[in-house]
């Protein structure tokens, strides 16, 4: 059910990634505009990027229920930051007429096994405070602060 995306996919993935920005448009109108994050020329060469895995969960028809937009990072030889391997997770959506069926948490361990069999040292993502249900699944999910972003509006 949860495998790496195909350029198949692409509409199903265009059609979730629209669901996650009205969420945050929604929540943060000052910031993000209604629109997608990724084109089909984008979603094309995500897939095809093994630096940037996107995973998805199909159902029995191999219809994309839900996605995880991932991304390898490491910082080598940085003045600061160690060499450690990180996976990042860009955008994790579920389909919002399928959700509370586990999905999301397929995903996140699937990430997660991705990471660790990727040789991560650990694994990140970013959570906007506006999206109060998301910050309760990522917490559910063992996931806790590593930095907190601030701001003042103007």
């Amino acid at each position: 059910m949860i495998r790496r995306a195909e350029k198949k996919d692409i509409e199903r993935i265009s059609d979730l990634l629209s669901q996650v920005d009205l969420i945050h448009h929604k929540g943060r109108p000052d910031i993000f505009k209604i629109g997608r994050k990724y084109n089909e020329e984008q979603l094309t060469e995500l897939i095809s990027d093994d630096e940037r895995p996107i995973l998805v969960w199909t159902d029995e028809n191999d219809r994309v229920q839900g996605y995880a937009f991932c991304i390898f990072q490491q910082h080598i030889d940085d003045n600061v930051l160690t060499d450690i391997k990180t996976l990042y997770i860009d955008d994790l959506c579920v389909d919002e007429n399928m959700r509370g069926r586990h999905i999301g948490k397929d995903l996140y361990a699937a990430a997660v096994q991705l990471a660790k069999d990727s040789g991560c040292h650990n694994l990140t993502l970013n959570v906007w405070s506006c999206n109060e249900s998301a910050m309760r699944f990522y917490e559910s999910c063992g996931l806790v602060p590593q930095k907190v972003g601030m701001e003042v509006i103007l």
